[in-house]
């Protein structure tokens, strides 16, 4: 039988890539989690919305096609996002200017609005707790974060 106090701390888990890999993936699905609480209370859109529309913020127009290869889906269930987006009003959608197949997806006023107050109190959130810490642990995660950057886009 293993009780609590027997169990490996973090430090020792994390010694081997394996240990690291889930002390990593733990800690890294426990903060989306609760990021995703602290969603902003007038935010009626999925998480997955959310990252269309972060998406469209950060390349400006898109296709549905360009959009799924972004956010790794299929671009049915891309057409399905942008759908219920367009519905909403957070985007819209207008005829490609060379390719008459194609649609370009755009971020409205109401997707910009809806997604720029949803990020402030996430990070309002996420700064406070960064307060909590000592200057060398924010330190450690300046230093982190690139990493685990390059480790999500991979």
């Amino acid at each position: 039988m293993t009780y609590a106090n027997d169990m490996p701390t973090v430090e020792k888990v994390a010694r081997t890539d394996a240990g690291l890999a889930s002390v990593l993936r733990l800690s890294v699905m426990r903060l989306r989690r609760r990021l995703a609480s602290e969603r902003h209370p007038d935010n009626v859109l999925s998480m997955n919305a959310m990252a269309v529309l972060g998406a469209l913020y950060r390349n400006g127009e898109l296709t549905v096609g360009d959009l799924a290869k972004i956010e790794m889906v299929q671009p049915p269930s891309m057409t399905r996002s942008v759908n219920c987006l367009v519905d909403g009003g957070f985007a819209s959608r207008r005829p490609h200017d060379t390719d008459g197949r194609q649609v370009l997806v755009e971020l409205t006023e109401r997707g910009r609005t809806t997604l720029l107050a949803d990020r402030a109190r996430r990070d309002e959130w996420l700064t406070q707790r960064l307060r909590d810490l000592t200057p060398d642990e924010r330190a450690v995660l300046r230093r982190a974060a690139p990493i685990l950057e390059r480790l999500a886009s991979g």
